[in-house]
């Protein structure tokens, strides 16, 4: 064919010259082309970009994922272009591709001689750039930024190309492009058309017209900055992402993302007056653009990749004896003794292995772990403390949450349409949920977690929304009695929680502070110690390994270890669960007393899961009958000795029979005398079956208990009770 001869112009203003001009233009797009249809990997002759133009195009997904390493080694200057002009030079790849898919495709069947426009997405490989250094120097160049995706719009159409058309005269200008982005198309203000012996036009004649426009599909992105880049005290940065086309949809809220886009700018919105306007006339509001994300994976590694050397290291440290025993005393070890609380906070940190069952069903690996008990046991330093060493982590006090801030939340988005927003459990994905002062939460707060701990998921039917996010972590949770302190007479009166929740925690200890002089002593000395060398750390404080081998040991054993419970432990647990159901003779002889507590099967499920844990810091592909013992032990130190000494009674399978009776008793009692809508005193009650011989704790219960159901209600300063229903 002819050569394009190019287009001759005088420049009047000699302005700089900052678009490309034509003819480097053509030579650019020419480079492209050449880049594509001839790149090949080093060892084999595969051309990379070809074959995936072709394979793409023949499957009717019109895009291509491009790696600018790849142009490093073929053509520096090219990779330069991109990084630094990439709104210019990203259409150019686009048409070249366009071209070569043009080349690959042929001969095509017939009626689809037209080719498709392709969509060149930018793989992200640079390490990412924190939100806060993005400054007005990173304006219109390609930058690689991670966070947390926390909300998502629907999908909107934006024109690319219209056609505009004159309402006087019906002068049509077609395949008017529009710029990509958040920036709009300016109608002409007047008629260009020839207006001789024809009355003018006027002002603003155009109108767009819809049958004639080339549309694609947008949606916009609310991203929050990784935790690990936020500084103390300070809140996480938001930014807004535009997506189009087969970029829409990729992610979902409490996504983990790492993306490359184009740092652009747009008009902010106009909110205030005329005042307000003329005032923020050259201020501009910036976004991103993406051109590339890659959704990260829940179990993925800290963000440094594993070195070889480390690798080895994670493999010497898993196989010494004492390796779980380290790892404990490493656990906030500026907090003296807890070891067997320390070493299930260990398990809770690792987890056991999810499965997915052949029909769908999923049994969760992450274990939850409740610690109650009395002020000053350093309850809250330990959830400090797993929030600076998991992976991911969200640390939230119960007073402070709501179930939506928990969960989830439906909020008008800036459009006028509803958007989902993720909360504290669905941004904490594939790690950690930290609550403090649990029992503080109100009670339908904490109903709207039950379906976030056993099944993992948050199911939400909102404002037309109808969606399940995943919620795939572990919970952390503290809490103090009803009374405070832990009142030993009053026993299992301490605590104020639902049988339902109880029985979602894997492990709950009572942490009391008892009165003991040579533990005192210890403490004591142990205490004034920590405050005297604060400043130089002591190889004691420090513990068995850092803080930062740690760290790095959990996110590796997360991602490359699922073990599973060999055959000779599961013969061993099934014989121990039957004996614990049962109340075996060795029970009685532990507790003193005629007490069969059943354990149910999501504890059965708790003790499968630490001999998971257990075995996952090891690095072992199967946990043996050592893990089992030590998870059993674990489970007996923890809820079973909570259980045993009564202060469980009235959680699931924690009642014994006759207690159930004597309850069912007072309950009958109270109905026959007490007549829905009469008032009674509760003092008057409460001394009526004192005198009958029943225990004041057992009439307290089935009282609160009414409450609770809303069978009754108390009035005049809590001492009066009304019967509802």
């Amino acid at each position: 064919g002819f050569d394009d001869a190019g287009i001759f112009y005088s420049d009047a203003f000699a302005g700089d010259d900052t678009t490309v001009s034509h003819d480097s233009r053509i030579d650019i797009k020419k480079r492209f082309r050449e880049f594509l249809r001839t790149y090949h990997e080093t060892l084999s002759f595969k051309h990379k970009y070809r074959d995936a133009l072709k394979q793409n195009y023949n499957l009717g997904e019109y895009h291509l994922s491009v790696n600018l390493e790849d142009f490093n080694l073929l053509d520096q200057e090219l990779h330069d272009a991109i990084s630094n002009r990439p709104g210019e030079y990203l259409p150019l790849l686009e048409e070249a591709a366009r071209e070569v898919a043009d080349e690959v495709t042929r001969p095509r069947p017939e009626g689809e001689d037209k080719v498709e426009d392709i969509q060149v997405m930018v793989e992200p490989t640079e390490e990412p750039t924190p939100l806060r250094q993005l400054k007005s120097e990173y304006v219109s160049k390609l930058v690689t930024i991670s966070g947390i995706v926390v909300a998502a719009s629907g999908i909107r159409v934006k024109a690319q190309r219209v056609a505009i058309q004159c309402r006087s005269c019906r002068n049509i200008i077609t395949d008017v492009a529009i710029k990509p982005g958040f920036d709009g198309y300016s109608l002409p203000r007047k008629c260009n058309s020839d207006q001789t012996g024809r009355p003018p036009c006027g002002l603003d004649p155009y109108f767009i017209m819809p049958d004639k426009c080339k549309c694609v599909d947008i949606q916009t992105l609310k991203l929050q900055e990784a935790s690990d880049h936020v500084p103390n005290g300070e809140v996480p940065r938001h930014t807004q992402l535009y997506c189009d086309r087969y970029l829409c949809e990729r992610v979902a809220p409490g996504n983990k993302v790492t993306l490359t886009g184009i740092y652009s700018i747009r008009t902010m919105g106009k909110k205030g007056g005329r005042d307000n306007i003329s005032s923020s006339a050259g201020i501009r509001q910036p976004y991103i653009r993406v051109v590339g994300i890659r959704v990260e994976d829940e179990t993925r590694s800290a963000n440094t990749p594993v070195t070889p050397e480390e690798e080895e290291q994670f493999r010497l440290f898993a196989g010494r004896p004492d390796c779980c025993e380290a790892i404990a005393k490493s656990i906030a070890p500026s907090i003296f003794g807890s070891i067997d609380i320390k070493k299930s906070i260990a398990c809770l940190l690792f987890g056991g292995s999810r499965k997915r069952h052949p029909d769908g069903l999923i049994r969760r690996g992450d274990v939850n772990l409740l610690l109650l008990g009395d002020p000053g046991t350093a309850k809250s330093q330990l959830l400090k403390f797993v929030e600076r060493v998991a992976p991911v982590a969200v640390y939230t006090s119960g007073k402070g949450s709501s179930a939506a801030g928990l969960t989830a939340s439906v909020i008008r988005g800036a459009d006028g349409n509803f958007v989902l927003e993720g909360g504290a459990m669905v941004l904490a994905d594939g790690g950690v949920v930290c609550i403090d002062e649990f029992d503080k939460m109100r009670e339908d707060d904490r109903v709207a977690i039950h379906e976030a701990m056993e099944q993992q998921t948050i199911s939400i039917a909102k404002a037309g929304i109808t969606t399940t996010l995943n919620t795939r972590c572990s919970v952390l949770a503290a809490a103090n009695s009803v009374y405070g302190r832990w009142d030993e007479t009053k026993g299992d009166d301490n605590i104020d929680f639902m049988p339902t929740i109880l029985s979602r925690f894997d492990m709950i200890y009572i942490v009391k502070d008892e009165h003991d002089f040579k533990k005192d002593t210890t403490l004591a000395k142990h205490v004034i110690g920590v405050h005297m060398n604060a400043v130089q750390p002591m190889n004691e404080v420090e513990g068995e390994v850092s803080l930062e081998f740690l760290k790095k040991y959990i996110a590796y054993c997360r991602s490359r270890c699922g073990p599973r419970v060999s055959a000779e432990a599961a013969e061993k647990l099934r014989n121990r669960y039957v004996l614990m159901r049962s109340g075996s003779k060795q029970q009685e002889t532990e507790t003193q007393k005629r007490m069969s507590i059943p354990i149910t099967v999501r504890q059965l499920e708790a003790v499968i899961r630490i001999s998971e844990s257990l075995a996952k810091m090891r690095l072992m592909p199967f946990a043996g009958e050592a893990q089992v013992d030590e998870a059993l032990r674990l489970f007996q130190v923890s809820t079973l000795e909570a259980a045993m000494s009564g202060t469980l009674a009235g959680a699931e399978g924690f009642t014994t029979a006759e207690q159930q009776d004597t309850l069912n008793r007072i309950e009958k009692q109270i109905k026959k005398r007490f007549p829905i809508g009469s008032q009674v005193s509760e003092h008057a009650i409460v001394q009526d079956f004192i005198k009958q011989k029943y225990n004041e704790r057992s009439v307290q219960k089935v009282i609160h208990a009414m409450i609770r159901r809303g069978e009754l209600q108390h009035r005049l300063q809590r001492k009066m009770l009304y019967r509802l229903r």
